[in-house]
């Protein structure tokens, strides 16, 4: 009786279950997806003010700063010693090598052209998994990534009239090491918070970045205007930190090729801030392109690896 009455009186426990923790894991990812789809116009912005090397140092160094603020405030011991090649991975791909090559890329290429690179990520991001972590997504899911990364490599490329310029050598550089680092991340993502993966490659960085950003400073002009100051902050607080936060999280959520097939939406996304923030021109293939993307999307979330 007495076991009976304590089991009555006991109040009801939510129970989160594995649908709950991977629909969590795919709003992260998603959110992280929408803070990287305005990296290229908040670039193109700063751009307006800053020398591309002074815009890549400035932005990894405030990101930094961010970052170890928030390390210190919570007091989070160094990472072991066994994560700091995985931590210098991310660092080289996401912190360093991929705002270099896209920002000198962005210096003659159009947002447009430069989307190609995000369209083709989620496939590069799928097959560095399979290799680095041993993923083995289904055939399906292959088949839709590979569909979803034709559509958006199609649609970038007749935006772009078909002609290939000496700044897709940078965006192909940049898609490489990207890959890496997100790869990277999603792994050690898994045994540690998101946004400590990116906040100590950011810190690891900054013994680099920190000189380069004074010489880029004192040799590249300067001009101060609301474009450059806001495009600075958000390539250094949303895409290069929270955004990266939320990403990683939800690349350990639902695993690596699953989330990066969600950054198929995000040239379509760039298109459309580069409209609304740029005035550049958006085609009638759009929409086409938009409706053949997310059902790519909805085919490698459904797919079972």
């Amino acid at each position: 009786m007495r076991a009976q009455s304590s089991a009555t009186a006991a109040p009801p426990i939510a129970v989160t279950g594995p649908r709950d923790h991977r629909g969590l894991g795919t709003l992260q990812a998603a959110l992280g997806v929408v803070a990287f789809s305005l990296t290229f116009p908040a670039t193109a912005w700063g751009l307006e003010g800053f020398g591309p090397w002074s815009l890549v140092a400035v932005r990894s160094v405030l990101a930094a700063f961010i970052a170890g603020g928030c390390l210190l405030a919570l007091r989070v011991p160094p990472p072991a010693r066994r994560h700091w090649p995985g931590l210098a991975v991310v660092g080289a791909g996401v912190v360093l090598g991929f705002p270099m090559l896209t920002t000198l890329a962005l210096q003659t290429s159009t947002t447009a052209h430069a989307a190609v690179v995000v369209g083709l990520l989620p496939l590069t991001t799928a097959l560095l998994s399979a290799l680095r972590v041993g993923s083995r997504p289904s055939r399906v899911f292959w088949l839709a990534a590979l569909a979803g990364a034709a559509a958006v490599l199609g649609f970038t490329v007749q935006q772009s009239g078909g002609a290939l310029t000496t700044a897709d050598l940078y965006l192909f550089g940049a898609l490489l090491v990207c890959a890496a680092g997100y790869t990277e991340g999603g792994r050690l993502a898994r045994v540690m918070p998101g946004w400590q993966v990116i906040g100590w490659a950011l810190v690891m960085c900054l013994p680099l970045t920190l000189p380069v950003a004074a010489v880029a400073l004192s040799a590249e002009p300067v001009r101060l205007t609301a474009h450059s100051v806001a495009g600075l902050l958000w390539v250094a607080a949303g895409s290069q930190f929270l955004g990266l936060i939320v990403w990683y999280r939800g690349m350990a959520a639902i695993g690596i090729p699953k989330a990066s097939q969600l950054q198929l939406a995000q040239p379509l996304l760039t298109l459309v801030w580069s409209v609304l923030l740029l005035n550049e021109r958006l085609t009638v293939a759009a929409p086409l392109t938009a409706a053949a993307v997310l059902v790519c999307i909805a085919v490698t979330q459904r797919a079972r690896g």
